[in-house]
């Protein structure tokens, strides 16, 4: 059961449109949730509005860490691109699969 739902964690957390997909869902039920919450009477409850309060600060933190996860990943693309030679493997492939000798001069002409 663990190990099925780490496989399924890592899945999610692998595919960014899944990811923003539940966030976007998520970010609808709490939309969802205002006026039940001011309906119900829950916004003079201290449990809810804690549960509330402890919500806001584990998503926040986890906007910031996927934040953080996608700018790390974003600086090694970068870095791998800058040592990346691209002309050099142009002209190196080049001189590889042609074969450069002299040629004789042409014939003067007239």
């Amino acid at each position: 059961m663990v190990q099925r739902t780490r496989r399924l964690w890592e899945m999610c957390q692998g595919d960014p449109t899944f990811m923003r997909r539940v966030n976007g869902w998520l970010a609808v039920c709490w939309i969802v949730m205002i006026p039940v919450s001011l309906v119900m009477g829950w916004l003079s409850s201290v449990v809810y509005v804690s549960a509330l309060s402890l919500w806001a600060l584990v998503s926040g933190h986890w906007s910031a860490w996927q934040a953080a996860r996608t700018e790390v990943q974003q600086r090694e693309a970068e870095r791998a691109k800058a040592q990346e030679d691209l002309a050099g493997d142009v002209v190196r492939r080049i001189t590889e699969k042609t074969d450069v000798s002299p040629q004789e001069p042409p014939a003067p002409v007239g």
